[in-house]
C-alpha cells in the first residue's frame, strides 16, 4: 500500500473531525489564489470531442508567448504539473537524485517510487523555486556535475523576474550565484526541465493544467510517458484564454502583493514569527502549530502544518472579507 502524503486541502477531513458544511469553511491550507481567473465561455465542442493537434499547437503557443520560452526548447502540457512530477523520474537517465529538504514531498515520493536513490553526486537535482513551504529562492550554483536539474516552478508566477527561464541560453544556463555578486556559473549541455503549475496563480487548479518546458529530447519522452490527450479540451480553451491575457497577471500580481503584506500584518499583530513564504501563502512559527491549527478549525477556518516542525504553520490568503474578519476574530480569540 502506497503511503499517504501530507498535502494542502483535504476539506472533508475537516469537515468530518471538526463539523460543519463545506460553504461554512475557509480554506487557507493551499497556495491557490483565492480569486481565480475568471473562467471563459466553454465551446460545447471542447465537452463533447477530443482535443485535436490544434488546441495543444495554440496552447502551447499561449504558453511560450506568456512565459517567453524561447524557440529551440519544448513546452509540454500535461493534467497538472503533479503529473509531470510522477513522469520525470520514469523517463530520465539515472539512478541517483538531490531533493533539497524541506520541500514539496511529491518529488520524493516519485523518485523513490521508480526506484532512486538519493545520493551525492546526482544524476537528476531537483529544486523548487520558490521553495514550498518557505519561499526560498534558487539562484545557484548547484552540485549537479553534468546532471540534470529540475527546477519547479509552481508559485513562480508571482515572481516572473525570478523564473529560470530569463537566464536560458542557447548552450546551456546561466545562473547567477549571488544577488550581490556579478559571478555567474554557466551549466553546458542540457538546460533545466522547468515545470509551471497553472492552478496555483490563475486560482484554477481543479482544471488540472500544468507545463514542462525542456530540451525537446525530453519532451518526446515526456509526451510518450503521459500518452495522447493528456489536457482536456475545456483546460486547453481556460488556458489558452488566460495565457493570453497578461493584464490579467499584472494586475493580480500586485492584487497578491498587498494581500500578502495585509495577512504579514495580521500575523505580526498575533504574535506569529514570519518564516518565509510567496505572495500566495506565509509561513509563520508558532509555539505549538498543532494547537494553533486546532484552535482555527474549531471555527472552521483550515492551515496546513507539517510533519516535520511542531511550530510551522501555513496560511494562504483569505479572500472576500468576511474571510479576512473572520481570521482576525479567530486570531484574536487564541488563549
Amino acid at each position: 500500500m502506497t503511503e499517504a502524503r501530507d498535502h494542502g486541502g483535504g476539506l472533508d477531513q475537516a469537515m468530518a473531525h471538526f463539523g460543519g458544511a463545506r460553504a461554512d469553511w475557509i480554506d487557507l491550507s493551499t497556495g491557490i489564489n483565492p480569486s481565480p481567473y475568471p473562467l471563459p465561455v466553454i465551446s460545447p465542442s471542447s465537452w463533447s470531442a477530443l482535443p485535436d493537434r490544434s488546441a495543444f499547437a495554440r496552447l502551447k503557443d499561449a504558453a511560450r508567448c506568456f512565459w517567453d520560452v524561447p524557440g529551440q526548447y519544448d513546452i509540454v502540457p500535461a493534467g497538472g504539473a503533479s503529473a509531470l512530477i510522477a513522469a520525470l523520474p520514469r523517463i530520465l537517465e539515472g539512478g541517483s537524485v538531490s531533493i533539497p529538504q524541506p520541500t514539496y514531498n511529491e518529488h520524493r515520493a516519485a523518485f523513490k517510487a521508480s526506484g532512486w536513490a538519493e545520493a551525492r553526486p546526482p544524476d537528476v537535482t531537483v529544486v523548487v523555486h520558490p521553495n514550498n513551504p518557505d519561499g526560498r529562492l534558487w539562484d545557484g550554483p548547484f552540485d549537479t556535475g553534468s546532471g540534470q536539474i529540475i527546477v519547479d516552478e509552481s508559485f513562480c508566477d508571482v515572481l516572473p523576474e525570478r523564473s529560470f527561464l530569463r537566464h536560458y541560453s542557447i548552450n546551456g544556463v546561466e545562473l547567477k550565484k549571488s544577488t550581490k555578486s556579478d559571478v555567474n556559473d554557466k551549466f553546458d549541455g542540457t538546460p533545466p526541465i522547468i515545470l509551471k503549475s497553472f492552478g496555483k496563480f490563475w486560482g484554477l487548479a481543479g482544471v488540472r493544467l500544468g507545463f514542462a518546458i525542456c530540451a525537446p529530447s525530453v519532451g518526446a519522452n515526456l509526451r510518450e510517458a503521459l500518452g495522447p490527450w493528456q489536457v482536456s479540451g475545456p483546460a486547453c480553451e481556460i488556458g489558452i484564454n488566460a495565457l493570453s491575457n497578461p493584464r490579467w497577471a499584472t494586475e493580480t500580481r500586485a492584487r497578491l502583493k498587498a494581500a500578502a503584506q495585509r495577512l504579514d500584518n495580521l500575523l505580526d499583530t498575533a504574535g506569529l514569527d514570519l518564516v518565509g513564504g510567496t505572495d500566495l501563502f506565509r509561513l509563520v512559527a508558532a509555539d505549538d502549530a498543532q494547537a494553533l491549527q486546532t484552535h482555527l478549525a474549531k471555527r472552521h477556518i483550515l492551515t496546513r502544518i507539517f510533519p516535520y516542525s511542531k511550530t510551522w504553520v501555513r496560511f494562504g490568503l483569505p479572500g472576500p472579507q468576511t474571510h479576512w474578519d473572520r481570521l482576525t476574530q479567530a486570531m484574536n480569540d487564541r488563549p
